[in-house]
Protein backbone atom coordinates (compact mmCIF):
# COMPACT_ATOMS: atom_id res chain seq x y z
CA UNK A 1 0.00 0.00 0.00
CA UNK A 2 2.84 2.66 0.88
CA UNK A 3 5.41 0.89 -1.29
CA UNK A 4 4.78 3.36 -4.30
CA UNK A 5 4.95 6.46 -2.33
CA UNK A 6 8.57 4.89 -0.87
CA UNK A 7 9.93 4.85 -3.70
CA UNK A 8 8.86 7.56 -5.21
CA UNK A 9 10.05 9.56 -1.58
CA UNK A 10 13.51 7.91 -2.17
CA UNK A 11 14.26 8.87 -5.94
CA UNK A 12 13.00 12.52 -5.82
CA UNK A 13 15.85 12.74 -3.13
CA UNK A 14 12.83 13.72 0.14
CA UNK A 15 14.52 10.45 2.36
CA UNK A 16 18.06 9.45 3.13
CA UNK A 17 18.38 5.44 1.23
CA UNK A 18 21.71 5.11 3.56
CA UNK A 19 21.01 6.83 6.71
CA UNK A 20 23.08 6.40 9.80
CA UNK A 21 20.21 5.80 12.40
CA UNK A 22 21.99 6.46 16.20
CA UNK A 23 21.05 6.10 19.06
CA UNK A 24 21.61 9.86 20.88
CA UNK A 25 20.33 9.71 24.40
CA UNK A 26 20.46 6.47 26.81
CA UNK A 27 19.62 6.48 30.15
CA UNK A 28 18.99 2.81 30.79
CA UNK A 29 15.07 2.71 30.44
CA UNK A 30 14.98 5.83 28.26
CA UNK A 31 16.09 6.57 25.11
CA UNK A 32 16.30 8.76 22.20
CA UNK A 33 16.74 7.19 18.34
CA UNK A 34 18.12 10.06 15.37
CA UNK A 35 16.63 8.52 11.87
CA UNK A 36 19.19 10.81 9.48
CA UNK A 37 16.26 11.58 7.37
CA UNK A 38 15.46 7.50 6.52
CA UNK A 39 12.43 5.59 6.61
CA UNK A 40 10.85 5.28 9.91
CA UNK A 41 11.34 1.22 9.57
CA UNK A 42 14.80 1.65 10.79
CA UNK A 43 14.59 4.09 13.39
CA UNK A 44 11.80 1.92 14.84
CA UNK A 45 13.92 -1.18 14.36
CA UNK A 46 17.19 -0.02 16.32
CA UNK A 47 14.42 2.22 19.12
CA UNK A 48 12.49 -1.17 20.04
CA UNK A 49 15.53 -3.40 20.65
CA UNK A 50 16.90 -0.61 22.82
CA UNK A 51 13.46 -0.97 24.30
CA UNK A 52 13.95 -4.32 24.69
CA UNK A 53 17.01 -4.84 26.34
CA UNK A 54 16.34 -2.42 29.30
CA UNK A 55 13.51 -3.74 29.57
CA UNK A 56 14.97 -6.74 30.41
CA UNK A 57 17.30 -5.14 32.30
CA UNK A 58 14.92 -2.88 34.45
CA UNK A 59 11.50 -4.36 33.85
CA UNK A 60 10.32 -1.35 31.45
CA UNK A 61 11.66 0.36 28.72
CA UNK A 62 11.11 3.63 26.32
CA UNK A 63 12.34 5.22 23.68
CA UNK A 64 11.32 8.26 21.27
CA UNK A 65 12.60 8.56 17.78
CA UNK A 66 13.18 11.78 15.57
CA UNK A 67 13.99 12.94 12.25
CA UNK A 68 12.72 10.12 9.85
CA UNK A 69 10.07 9.34 7.68
CA UNK A 70 7.17 6.83 7.98
CA UNK A 71 7.74 3.85 10.45
CA UNK A 72 4.70 1.67 8.36
CA UNK A 73 2.41 -0.48 11.06
CA UNK A 74 2.83 0.50 14.67
CA UNK A 75 1.46 -3.05 15.67
CA UNK A 76 4.83 -4.88 14.05
CA UNK A 77 6.53 -2.75 17.00
CA UNK A 78 4.51 -4.02 19.74
CA UNK A 79 4.72 -7.18 18.17
CA UNK A 80 8.52 -7.24 18.98
CA UNK A 81 7.90 -7.04 22.64
CA UNK A 82 4.71 -9.22 23.05
CA UNK A 83 7.01 -12.16 21.23
CA UNK A 84 9.30 -11.66 24.46
CA UNK A 85 6.47 -11.94 26.63
CA UNK A 86 6.37 -8.11 27.21
CA UNK A 87 3.48 -5.60 27.01
CA UNK A 88 4.45 -3.06 24.17
CA UNK A 89 3.49 0.20 23.29
CA UNK A 90 4.14 1.50 20.15
CA UNK A 91 2.67 5.38 18.33
CA UNK A 92 3.79 7.69 15.75
CA UNK A 93 3.13 11.43 14.39
CA UNK A 94 3.94 13.83 11.85
CA UNK A 95 4.49 17.68 12.23
CA UNK A 96 1.11 18.72 12.04
CA UNK A 97 0.85 22.40 13.49
CA UNK A 98 -2.75 23.43 14.55
CA UNK A 99 -4.81 25.97 12.04
CA UNK A 100 -6.39 28.60 13.75
CA UNK A 101 -8.50 28.91 10.39
CA UNK A 102 -10.25 25.31 11.32
CA UNK A 103 -12.35 23.94 14.26
CA UNK A 104 -10.75 21.88 16.64
CA UNK A 105 -12.50 18.89 15.68
CA UNK A 106 -10.22 19.11 12.46
CA UNK A 107 -7.10 18.09 14.80
CA UNK A 108 -7.31 14.49 15.23
CA UNK A 109 -5.72 12.75 13.04
CA UNK A 110 -4.46 9.64 11.43
CA UNK A 111 -1.34 8.94 13.72
CA UNK A 112 -1.23 5.13 15.08
CA UNK A 113 -1.23 3.61 17.90
CA UNK A 114 -0.65 -0.02 19.02
CA UNK A 115 -0.64 -1.79 22.26
CA UNK A 116 -0.21 -5.32 22.86
CA UNK A 117 -0.42 -8.06 25.25
CA UNK A 118 1.13 -11.21 25.27
CA UNK A 119 -1.41 -14.45 25.92
CA UNK A 120 -0.49 -18.32 26.45
CA UNK A 121 -2.90 -20.30 24.01
CA UNK A 122 -5.26 -17.76 23.49
CA UNK A 123 -4.41 -14.75 20.42
CA UNK A 124 -2.35 -11.78 21.90
CA UNK A 125 -4.54 -8.73 22.21
CA UNK A 126 -2.56 -6.68 19.56
CA UNK A 127 -4.89 -3.21 18.92
CA UNK A 128 -3.34 -1.37 16.13
CA UNK A 129 -5.35 1.63 15.03
CA UNK A 130 -5.53 5.38 13.92
CA UNK A 131 -5.76 8.44 16.07
CA UNK A 132 -8.53 9.52 13.92
CA UNK A 133 -12.24 7.63 14.07
CA UNK A 134 -14.67 9.60 13.45
CA UNK A 135 -15.28 12.20 10.16
CA UNK A 136 -16.09 15.43 10.40
CA UNK A 137 -19.75 15.75 10.54
CA UNK A 138 -20.78 18.87 12.23
CA UNK A 139 -24.31 17.41 12.67
CA UNK A 140 -22.61 13.93 14.30
CA UNK A 141 -20.64 16.07 16.35
CA UNK A 142 -24.08 17.43 18.02
CA UNK A 143 -25.64 14.17 18.01
CA UNK A 144 -22.73 12.47 20.23
CA UNK A 145 -20.29 14.97 20.92
CA UNK A 146 -18.69 12.93 24.04
CA UNK A 147 -17.28 10.71 21.09
CA UNK A 148 -15.64 13.66 19.19
CA UNK A 149 -13.86 14.64 22.56
CA UNK A 150 -12.73 11.47 23.60
CA UNK A 151 -11.49 11.16 19.77
CA UNK A 152 -9.56 14.69 20.10
CA UNK A 153 -7.78 13.65 23.48
CA UNK A 154 -6.74 10.47 22.52
CA UNK A 155 -5.09 12.11 18.96
CA UNK A 156 -3.35 14.81 21.16
CA UNK A 157 -1.89 12.13 23.48
CA UNK A 158 -0.61 10.34 20.66
CA UNK A 159 1.16 13.92 18.75
CA UNK A 160 2.15 14.40 22.22
CA UNK A 161 4.07 11.39 23.22
CA UNK A 162 5.04 10.75 19.58
CA UNK A 163 5.32 14.09 18.22
CA UNK A 164 6.72 16.87 21.23
CA UNK A 165 8.43 14.81 23.42
CA UNK A 166 10.07 12.92 20.23
CA UNK A 167 11.01 16.60 19.34
CA UNK A 168 9.73 16.83 15.65
CA UNK A 169 9.48 20.32 15.34
CA UNK A 170 13.32 21.25 16.26
CA UNK A 171 14.51 23.18 13.55
CA UNK A 172 17.49 21.49 12.68
CA UNK A 173 14.84 19.31 11.21
CA UNK A 174 13.13 21.20 9.09
CA UNK A 175 14.01 22.90 5.24
CA UNK A 176 16.39 24.55 4.79
CA UNK A 177 18.62 23.13 7.34
CA UNK A 178 17.85 19.73 6.45
CA UNK A 179 17.26 17.96 2.74
CA UNK A 180 15.30 15.25 4.51
CA UNK A 181 11.63 14.73 4.37
CA UNK A 182 12.42 14.40 8.57
CA UNK A 183 8.77 14.99 9.50
CA UNK A 184 7.86 12.36 11.76
CA UNK A 185 8.31 10.94 14.99
CA UNK A 186 7.30 8.03 17.66
CA UNK A 187 7.37 6.95 20.85
CA UNK A 188 7.99 3.06 21.80
CA UNK A 189 7.91 1.49 25.12
CA UNK A 190 7.90 -2.20 26.67
CA UNK A 191 7.10 -3.47 30.57
CA UNK A 192 7.96 -6.98 31.89
CA UNK A 193 4.87 -9.00 32.93
CA UNK A 194 7.07 -10.88 35.25
CA UNK A 195 7.90 -7.38 37.30
CA UNK A 196 4.43 -7.36 38.24
CA UNK A 197 3.06 -11.04 38.77
CA UNK A 198 4.26 -15.12 38.20
CA UNK A 199 3.75 -15.24 34.15
CA UNK A 200 2.09 -18.39 34.31
CA UNK A 201 -0.75 -17.02 36.15
CA UNK A 202 -0.82 -14.00 33.88
CA UNK A 203 -1.24 -15.85 31.05
CA UNK A 204 -3.87 -18.32 32.76
CA UNK A 205 -6.00 -15.57 32.60
CA UNK A 206 -5.17 -13.77 29.80
CA UNK A 207 -6.33 -17.01 27.90
CA UNK A 208 -9.83 -17.05 30.40
CA UNK A 209 -10.51 -13.44 29.22
CA UNK A 210 -9.97 -13.87 25.83
CA UNK A 211 -11.05 -16.78 25.45
CA UNK A 212 -14.56 -15.75 27.87
CA UNK A 213 -14.60 -12.88 24.75
CA UNK A 214 -14.17 -14.98 22.10
CA UNK A 215 -17.26 -16.70 22.91
CA UNK A 216 -19.70 -13.99 23.08
CA UNK A 217 -21.94 -12.82 20.29
CA UNK A 218 -20.33 -11.54 17.30
CA UNK A 219 -20.68 -8.06 15.64
CA UNK A 220 -23.33 -7.92 13.17
CA UNK A 221 -22.31 -8.88 9.94
CA UNK A 222 -19.27 -11.02 11.26
CA UNK A 223 -19.40 -15.14 11.57
CA UNK A 224 -17.27 -14.63 15.16
CA UNK A 225 -16.33 -13.02 18.31
CA UNK A 226 -12.52 -11.68 18.23
CA UNK A 227 -10.16 -8.97 20.08
CA UNK A 228 -8.01 -6.82 18.40
CA UNK A 229 -5.83 -9.00 16.78
CA UNK A 230 -7.48 -12.16 16.61
CA UNK A 231 -7.74 -12.15 13.52
CA UNK A 232 -4.39 -11.57 12.21
CA UNK A 233 -3.15 -14.43 14.50
CA UNK A 234 -5.67 -16.94 12.69
CA UNK A 235 -4.36 -15.38 9.50
CA UNK A 236 -0.86 -15.56 10.36
CA UNK A 237 -1.54 -19.19 11.39
CA UNK A 238 -3.54 -19.93 7.99
CA UNK A 239 -0.81 -18.09 5.54
CA UNK A 240 2.69 -20.15 7.31
CA UNK A 241 0.74 -23.40 5.95
CA UNK A 242 -0.57 -22.11 2.40
CA UNK A 243 0.92 -18.99 1.78
CA UNK A 244 0.46 -15.17 1.79
CA UNK A 245 -2.16 -14.55 -0.67
CA UNK A 246 -2.29 -11.95 -2.79
CA UNK A 247 -4.96 -10.40 -5.34
CA UNK A 248 -4.01 -9.79 -8.79
CA UNK A 249 -4.37 -5.98 -8.22
CA UNK A 250 -1.88 -6.34 -5.43
CA UNK A 251 0.73 -8.62 -7.84
CA UNK A 252 0.19 -6.27 -11.00
CA UNK A 253 1.17 -3.14 -8.73
CA UNK A 254 4.32 -4.74 -7.30
CA UNK A 255 5.31 -5.78 -10.63
CA UNK A 256 4.97 -2.45 -12.21
CA UNK A 257 7.38 -1.24 -9.37
CA UNK A 258 9.75 -4.19 -9.76
CA UNK A 259 10.25 -2.93 -13.39
CA UNK A 260 10.78 0.24 -12.32
CA UNK A 261 13.97 -0.23 -10.04
CA UNK A 262 15.06 -2.80 -12.07
CA UNK A 263 14.21 -5.97 -9.52
CA UNK A 264 12.43 -9.72 -10.06
CA UNK A 265 9.53 -9.92 -8.98
CA UNK A 266 9.05 -13.49 -10.06
CA UNK A 267 5.09 -13.90 -9.52
CA UNK A 268 5.11 -16.31 -12.09
CA UNK A 269 6.54 -19.06 -10.58
CA UNK A 270 3.64 -19.33 -7.68
CA UNK A 271 0.63 -18.89 -10.93
CA UNK A 272 -0.05 -22.59 -10.05
CA UNK A 273 -1.05 -22.06 -6.27
CA UNK A 274 -3.97 -19.36 -7.81
CA UNK A 275 -7.09 -20.08 -5.99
Amino acid sequence: KQLRHYLENLRDGNVNPEPDVRIVSNFGAAASVDGDGGLGYMACRVGMAQVLKATHEFGMGACTTSNHFHIGSAGAWTRMAVEQGFVGMAMSAHRNRPDPNQPVSHLPNSSPISIGFPAGSQPPFILDMGGAMLPYREDLIREMPNSYFKALGISTAIQVFSGVLAGINRERLKPPQTKWTSNQGAFLCAWDVKRFMDFEEYTAEMDHFIEGARQMQPFPGFDRAELPGGMEWQWERENRERGIPLGDENCEELEVLAAEVGVECGYDQFEVTRF
